[in-house]
């Protein structure tokens, strides 16, 4: 975890240094307020992962995106309408996987949790288990000159965009961070803005 920052060293180096989550808010100096951001979107997928959160489900299992790709690739998915894999469908694709995946240290308990976690819902528009990030920005004369992050969230494949209610035309650079812990996989882990904002 970054170590928080006090405003008047981030104040100096705000296009560079992200703001740390912060259990306790920090004042602030006169005339900066701070306004919740909105955050939208980060949980698309690339199109040869036919919507699977390949990223998420990769970091979580500790390996490469394109070795789990690969591994995936020996698994024959049930068709649309079908109701899901036959029982001997389903063990077959978890052969397949854990021959390819073991080698890695993957077990076939961890792959199982993973997979379960990042399973999508029944029903049409879902999307796998995530928790959206909570930031505010830090906004002087209407201007945002900063950001501060309260929970990064999970869940993310790519990095949201961020809006601030009455602040047109902010800018904010978002960044992941990945790791097998599901719970902070995904996560928002800096936001920070371009070098000609913010001064």
């Amino acid at each position: 975890m970054i170590n928080p920052l006090t405003f008047a060293i981030v104040a100096v180096a705000m296009a560079a240094t992200p703001f740390a989550a912060q259990a306790e808010p920090k004042p602030l100096p006169a005339g900066v307020m701070r306004v919740p951001v909105i955050f939208s979107g980060g949980h698309d997928t690339v199109g040869v992962d036919h919507g699977r959160p390949v990223v998420l489900i990769a970091a979580a299992l500790g390996v490469k995106d394109e070795i789990f790709r690969e591994a995936f690739s020996h698994v024959h998915p049930a068709g649309p309408g079908s109701g899901g894999p036959t029982d001997a469908e389903a063990r077959q694709n978890k052969t397949a996987l854990l021959n390819a995946l073991g080698k890695y240290g993957i077990t076939n308990e961890r792959l199982d949790e993973v997979s379960n976690f990042y399973r999508y819902p029944p029903g049409p528009g879902g999307v796998w288990k995530n928790q959206a990030a909570t930031a505010n920005a830090l906004v002087k004369s209407g201007a945002v000159i900063g950001y501060e992050i309260i929970d990064g969230g999970y869940g993310y494949t790519i990095p949201p965009t961020v809006s601030v209610p009455g602040s047109k035309g902010a800018i904010a650079r978002v960044e992941l961070s990945f790791g097998k812990d599901m719970a902070h996989n995904g996560a928002v882990s800096a936001i920070t803005l371009p070098q000609d904002q913010g001064k």
